[in-house]
């Protein structure tokens, strides 16, 4: 089921998301799959979904800073410095998991990558849904990010409970990783901002 985006569709995406159901919605980079990221159950539907392998962790989107500490526990002086001065931005922050997050979501590596979006609507979506949502890529494992709502539907004709488009996708690289959870910052994916913006953090 497709939607626009609007004041309704997010009302209903919002009960799907308590419901333990899933949507997939345009994110800052690409469209991706949301659910209850402390759902186990809803977390395993994406999984499933995806043909994602288990060691894989999910990342999620935040409406709000102070959502932050919901899902990363002993986070460094740095995590927090970086947090302030980039974000919004399509940059994914890895850091210690809270011990209460599901395995399903950190696949057992004690960590969790977070994402504030700079994306308006991006943002008011996730709020209305409870402040965090799963982000993971909406594409079957190995395939291209889905650009556009349909092509969500082409790749999950069925599984999904709504699809709300938000429109063609303007980014052109999936956010930037930086791991954040051991003792010096690390570059795991360089995307939508370039490895040359973070050089003084990777010094």
């Amino acid at each position: 089921m497709i939607r626009s985006d609007s004041q309704t569709t997010r009302a209903e995406a919002a009960r799907i998301i308590s419901n333990g159901g899933l949507i997939a919605f345009r994110t800052d980079t690409f469209y991706g799959l949301g659910a209850d990221p402390l759902n186990p159950a809803a977390v395993e539907k994406i999984r499933e979904l995806k043909g994602r392998e288990d060691d894989k962790p999910i990342l999620l989107l935040i409406s709000d800073m102070d959502q932050l500490d919901r899902f990363v526990g002993e986070k460094s002086g740095i995590f927090g410095l970086i947090a302030i001065g980039h974000w919004p931005a399509p940059l994914t922050l890895i850091g210690p998991a809270r011990a209460e997050l599901p395995v399903e979501l950190t696949a057992g590596t004690n960590t969790i990558g977070v994402r504030l979006p700079n994306d308006e609507n991006v943002r008011a979506l996730v709020r209305a849904c409870g402040g965090a949502l799963t982000a993971t890529s909406a594409n079957v494992s190995g395939k291209a990010p889905a650009r556009t709502a349909q092509e969500v539907e082409d790749y999950f004709p069925a599984g999904i409970d709504l699809i709300i488009d938000g429109g063609e996708v303007r980014a052109t690289e999936p956010s930037t990783v930086l791991d954040l959870s051991g003792s010096k910052p690390r570059l795991v994916r360089e995307g939508a901002i370039p490895r040359a913006a973070l050089a003084d953090l990777l010094k």
